[in-house]
This record gives structure tokens, sequence and C-alpha cells, in this order.
């Protein structure tokens, strides 16, 4: 069993910018793929990012895509989610998650953590 702490959320102005932890259990947190989704008010759960276990190649939702990092720290079992140059359609609720290798769905989430944007 892995579990994920998510911090960091928080209100931020429009334009501005916060950083998501995550971190893991996991003493394998290495081999895992991370990932982080956001949840809206009324909204499905939508991907925003991921970071393949060997640290290279993220991925991003278009609708972050040049606002937003993931990167990962093995060393601290941690991933982050660095968001740049914030929007209000960003506020949600942000998951982390982990998906153990050869697996096709993410088999670990967080509790997740609220990012309110104001204008």
């Amino acid at each position: 069993q892995v579990r994920l702490v998510e911090s960091g959320g928080g209100l931020v102005q429009a334009g501005g910018s916060l950083r998501l932890s995550c971190v893991a259990s996991a003493v394998t947190f290495s081999t895992f793929n991370m990932g982080w989704f956001r949840q809206a008010p009324g909204k499905e759960r939508e991907f925003v990012a991921n970071m393949w276990w060997t640290g290279i190649s993220p991925e991003y939702a278009d609708s972050v895509k040049g606002r937003f990092s993931i990167f990962r720290d093995n060393a601290k079992n941690t991933v982050y989610l660095q968001m740049n140059n914030v929007k209000l359609e960003d506020t949600a609720v942000y998951y982390c998650a982990a998906q153990s290798l050869g697996r096709r769905t993410y088999d670990y989430w967080g509790q997740g953590t609220q990012v309110t944007v104001s204008s």
C-alpha cells in the first residue's frame, strides 16, 4: 500500500504561482509513474500532468502546457507541480496519483489539496 499526501494548495491571485507537493510512503517510489489530476466543482476529474518513473518526457494537458511543470525528487519520495501564471479556471482540488509499472491505471491516490484562484 502506498500513501500519498499532497500539500501546498491555497488561495492565489490570477497570474500568480503556486507549488504543490506530494510525498509518497513507498520505498520504491522511483519505480512509480506519478501524475497530477484535478477536479473542479461540478466537473469530472481531469488529467493535468504526469512524470514517468524514468524522470523524462513529462506530459501535460493542453490547458496547462507552458504554465505548469511536473518534476520529482526520488531522494525525497516527492513529486511536485509548479503552477505559474494561474488562471481562474485552474481552481480545483488537485490530486496526486501513483501508477505501478505495467499497470494501465493509477493505483493510488492522495486526498487532494484545494487550489483557489481569485481575480
